[in-house]
């Protein structure tokens, strides 16, 4: 999976690279075509709205639970949008949304202690929604940036959270039927996130973010901090 990430973040790269040599011969006759610098706020980020694809790389995590319990995540690739603005060159005020379905462990512990634990493997959906705050330290179109925010993520462990229910009544066509409904574990969580990244404008309307990030989400019975890496294609308007 880290090697198909790589392979596309590389595509992206030389992608964004050959946009960036086609924008440039234009953006040389827009400034001799200009005796001032009037028009600088075309070339600039301030007050500018935006808007891009975020391609999420999710490490794996472990976590400890009670009596010995825990969960193993694998990394996962998944895909998310962000919405921003551009309050200043150096200040960002964004919406993301990013969600993946990582493959997972759990381990179960019996309460009798006698029985051995139970391994139970399924996948997992996971979709975050965050309000994020970023700090570009240059007016550059190349920066390095901090950013840091809070939301809430959605988790959904895909396997029953308990014993099934069995609902069972007379039907008219039919005759005698019984059903049986399975819960699964699902939790909504508030979270926080913290993240370093770097930041390019290689044109006056296009941008790229790459970036690490820190999410901390707490459950009942513990904490499960997921961390990845996110590549941000984005226009600018």
């Amino acid at each position: 999976m880290l090697k198909r990430f790589l392979i596309l973040v590389l595509l992206l790269l030389f992608s964004v690279s050959v946009l960036a040599q086609y924008d440039h011969p234009r953006k040389k006759d827009r400034q001799r075509s200009s005796d001032s610098r009037a028009d600088s706020h075309a070339d600039s980020r301030d007050g500018r709205f935006e808007a891009a694809l975020v391609l999420p790389y999710q490490n794996s995590v472990s976590a400890s639970g009670e009596k010995g319990s825990g969960i193993d995540v694998d990394s996962s690739m998944g895909w998310g949008i962000a919405l921003g603005w551009n309050w200043t060159e150096h200040v960002n005020l964004s919406y993301k949304f990013m969600t993946n379905e990582p493959k997972y462990v759990a381990t179960l512990m019996p309460d009798d202690l006698t029985n051995i634990p139970v391994d139970i493997g399924s996948k997992m959906s996971k979709t975050s929604h965050q309000l994020n705050a970023t700090y570009n330290f240059l007016k550059r179109s190349l920066t390095p940036f901090v950013a840091g925010g809070v939301g809430y993520t959605k988790l959904n462990s895909n396997i029953p959270d308990g014993l099934d229910r069995a609902a069972c009544w007379w039907d008219p066509w039919y005759g005698y039927i019984c059903n049986t409904e399975w819960n699964t574990f699902k939790t909504t969580e508030i979270t926080y996130n913290v993240g370093v990244g770097v930041r390019w404008d290689f044109s006056d309307f296009m941008f790229t973010k790459a970036a690490y990030t820190k999410e901390f989400l707490s459950l009942d019975k513990g904490s499960l901090d997921f961390d990845y890496l996110t590549l941000e294609l984005g226009l600018m308007f």
